[in-house]
């Protein structure tokens, strides 16, 4: 048989092949050296907790012996709300595993467009923290899905919020914000955005030109409230969304002493560009913290094995997030200590740095 007549005779069932997208996936050949971890080589607190299921007595047992058998020593519970629902939190943490958990407040944005809301949301948050408050916890509606009674976006840098930023900074205690969402969730939903598959899967995530505002936008008012309010130590959630541009994030953090970020939900944009995301976590290893967000043992693993080992090319544990393979950092000791206890210890109060190694 002639080379033509060959390719004639193969092509139809050559290019009757096709499949989505969502259904491709190939089983590597590559056999590499595993170190699959599945405790943490040192103890760490998770600075971005939301144990909402576990927090009542009858559960939070479980919780902390799941912790226990992750070596996590800690956590940050970022969903204590205010007034008495705060008072109750504090007292199930303090009575039943203390030391274990510290409680971050949450803002009330009801009536914002009240003349005295500003004042009010400022004492009340001051009397959160003479409870037992650790932080203010600021959830991604503000900024961007919250409106006010005209049915306008309250903005990230809305003047309002100035004295909330200020009892903070009095009181010595940081605010972990959450502002905006990935970037490419405002880019178009076509075949160049790297999130394609998220947003297919969960097309509600998506934030449209016509609805949101530039990702720019929202990115510039949470900078300018970082630089208006430097006595203010601010979190900034899931490296504020720059963990596709650490450059970005190193010089905006140059700029701001007052700024720290830490890594939930984020793991998938260390774990593709290892030798640069290695050095960056070396130069800024006073100023990052461990994080997750959404609470699954099982998914701590690959961060302790991204974070932790040299291992190449294992998978990530949600494919939506990263369809690309993951790459260890194997940080340094002393920089995984900082990552993992030893920045939360310094920035966070509530926790007994006497009873973690020094």
């Amino acid at each position: 048989m002639s080379k033509i007549a060959y390719v004639l005779a193969v092509a139809p069932a050559l290019f009757s092949q096709s499949m989505p997208f969502e259904d491709y996936q190939p089983k590597t050949g590559l056999v590499v050296p595993e170190h699959p971890t599945t405790r943490a080589k040192f103890p760490f607190i998770d600075v971005h907790g939301h144990p909402r299921g576990f927090m009542s007595p009858d559960r939070v047992d479980t919780l902390v012996k799941e912790m226990t058998e992750l070596n996590m020593m800690g956590m940050v519970n970022l969903d204590g709300r205010s007034g008495e629902s705060l008072k109750r939190t504090l007292e199930l943490v303090r009575t039943k595993h203390p030391g274990k958990f510290v409680v971050f407040a949450n803002v009330d944005f009801t009536g914002i467009d009240s003349p005295d809301w500003s004042a009010r949301t400022a004492k009340q948050l001051e009397q959160d923290i003479r409870n037992g408050a650790s932080g203010l916890k600021i959830y991604k509606n503000f900024g961007m899905d919250l409106k006010d009674s005209r049915g306008q976006r309250v903005k990230t840098d809305d003047p309002r919020m100035d004295p909330v930023w200020a009892v903070c900074g009095k009181m010595k205690v940081p605010v972990l914000i959450h502002t905006a969402e990935p970037r490419q969730f405002f880019d178009p939903h076509d075949k160049y955005n790297e999130r394609w598959l998220e947003l297919k899967e969960i097309p509600s995530r998506a934030r449209p030109a016509d609805r949101y505002p530039p990702w720019e936008t929202m990115m510039a008012e949470q900078h300018r409230v970082f630089e208006k309010h430097r006595g203010t130590i601010f979190i900034n959630a899931h490296l504020g969304w720059m963990g596709g541009d650490l450059g970005a994030l190193g010089r905006l953090m140059d700029r701001l002493p007052n700024v720290h970020t830490e890594i939930g939900a984020v793991l998938a944009e260390l774990g593709r560009q290892p030798r640069f995301a290695r050095q960056w976590f070396i130069r800024y290893q006073d100023r990052v913290m461990f994080g997750k967000d959404s609470y699954s043992p099982v998914e701590y693993h690959t961060y302790f094995r991204v974070l932790e080992t040299a291992d190449e090319y294992f998978d990530y544990y949600r494919r939506r997030h990263a369809f690309w393979k993951m790459y260890g950092l194997d940080l340094p000791d002393e920089v995984l200590k900082k990552l993992y206890y030893k920045n939360a210890l310094r920035i966070i109060p509530g926790f007994n740095a006497k009873l973690w190694p020094q």
